[in-house]
């Protein structure tokens, strides 16, 4: 992880890329080098709305574009400001289902000042495979994140 943090770091303070590419950039080498992050993308709160909107992701397409606060794994982010962690989407009552290769979901918020303001999900082709170490490297990530948005 120590490498991966060097990489992601590089992406974060290099001069040459806007955040949206960079947050495209991120996504990317996370799903190359994590075999199970099947789809990483990044879902930001819509201006006054209480709605996400979807940013830069890797993965399969979504018709999830706008989330409404409180709806889906990322919405429910969104209300508690918690990370959330799903090993089996299947169990969860309010889930959003993207594909049915999905199996599990971790969604990490980002903040601002003190403000929720957008989020990291990650969805899974395996069962339970977010770990403790998973969960510190996006918590770690989302604080880098914060600093150029």
């Amino acid at each position: 992880m120590v490498e991966l943090k060097k990489r992601l770091s590089f992406i974060l303070e290099s001069p040459e890329h806007d955040k949206n590419a960079k947050l495209l950039k991120i996504c990317q080498v996370l799903d190359k080098e994590i075999s199970y992050y099947n789809w990483t993308g990044f879902y930001f709160k819509n201006g006054d709305k209480d709605e996400l909107i979807l940013g830069p992701y890797v993965g399969a397409e979504t018709d999830h574009t706008i989330i409404p606060f409180g709806k889906g794994i990322c919405g429910q982010v969104a209300v508690s400001g918690e990370t959330f962690v799903v090993p089996d989407v299947w169990a969860q009552d309010n889930y959003l289902a993207c594909s049915i290769d999905t199996k599990a979901e971790i969604v990490v918020p980002i903040f601002k000042n003190g403000e929720n303001i957008g989020q990291i999900d990650i969805d899974s082709h395996t069962i339970d495979p977010f770990t403790t170490e998973d969960e510190e490297l996006l918590n770690w990530l989302c604080e880098e994140v914060a600093k150029i948005l």
